[in-house]
């Protein structure tokens, strides 16, 4: 993959292809699906970004799950609609019925994400159906996946089916978790052709640039070497999972590749504890602290921290 960015290097005077044709067909190709069913963008937030401008103005609202990923009351709030964020249950799920119930005739959109960040358990197949079928006909339904490649549980929604049925459905995808392209910024969606193609018409011009098109062609065509890397990476997530429920953590389903610690207004004073060690952690102010897998080394301090302040926690 740097191959080929290295070598695309050499036509930065060049704009890219505005269309991003041959990556779009590769993704068609990826989900089984026409090529006017893919839009692409500066990463999914981009993507989401553009899909809420198409939809929405002042006066509508979105629903989505909280806490969850943090561009979603801001790409929210960029278009003028009301955020209505809903708490999740006491397991870092999303709480469906709550979800539901607070849609009303000004909301324009749901929001899903699967596997929920920064808690990390997946949506089922039951609950993503259930909200298909129930909400209203004129809400869109968005299931953010952008975690899915670390998935292994086995009841965690399958969007692929639910796309060919439910024409409401748009699905998010990103490169920059399990590709590994974070800094070249590349996300996309997938969903009904006449829908897609509302948004492509919302979406900035040469969204996606030409060594970030590059190396998104590169990785897919590498998808049995990312997929390797993948399953490296989940067997550590399960081994320092394991480690911390050993210490006494109560863990959410791990299946993004993170790990969540509730520890409420201590978020601040753990994470300096990580700190402090050489490990960088995502404290959330009052709720938690959300710890990316990383190699083996690193994972042991992360260990550590983690044994020393559960055997501090009951004198606090």
């Amino acid at each position: 993959m740097l191959t080929a960015v290295t070598d695309a290097a050499a036509d930065l005077n060049r704009y890219p292809d505005m269309a991003s044709v041959e990556l779009i067909d590769h993704l068609a190709a990826l989900h089984g699906v026409e090529a006017e069913q893919i839009v692409v963008g500066n990463g999914s937030t981009a993507v989401l970004e553009a899909i809420l401008r198409a939809l929405c103005e002042a006066g509508d609202e979105v629903v989505f799950p909280w806490r969850s990923f943090e561009a979603y009351p801001i790409a929210v709030a960029v278009t003028g609609a009301t955020s209505v964020p809903v708490p999740l249950t006491a397991d870092g799920r999303h709480d469906v019925d709550a979800m539901l119930a607070a849609v009303t005739e000004r909301t324009k959109a749901i929001l899903l994400c699967s596997p929920n960040n920064p808690t990390g358990p997946t949506l089922t197949q039951a609950e993503v159906e259930r909200v298909l079928q129930e909400a209203p006909t004129d809400v869109l339904v968005l299931l953010d996946e952008a975690y899915i490649e670390f998935v292994r549980s086995p009841d965690a929604v399958e969007s692929g089916p639910l796309l060919a049925t439910h024409p409401r459905l748009v699905v998010l995808r990103t490169f920059s978790k399990a590709y590994g392209l974070a800094g070249l910024r590349v996300g996309y969606a997938v969903g009904r052709g006449r829908l897609v193609g509302g948004i492509r018409a919302a979406s900035t011009p040469f969204g996606v640039n030409a060594l970030a098109q590059v190396a998104a062609v590169a990785s897919l065509q590498a998808g049995p070497e990312l997929m390797a890397r993948v399953d490296d990476l989940v067997v550590e997530r399960e081994r320092l999972v394991a480690a911390l429920r050993r210490q006494g953590w109560d863990l959410p389903d791990a299946q993004g590749n993170f790990v969540w610690l509730a520890v409420g207004d201590q978020a601040g004073v753990l994470a300096r504890a990580f700190a402090d060690a050489g490990v960088l952690v995502r404290p959330f102010a009052g709720e938690g602290v959300r710890i990316s897998v990383g190699d083996r080394e690193a994972n042991d301090v992360v260990i550590a921290v983690a044994g020393e302040y559960a055997a501090e926690r009951p004198r606090r």
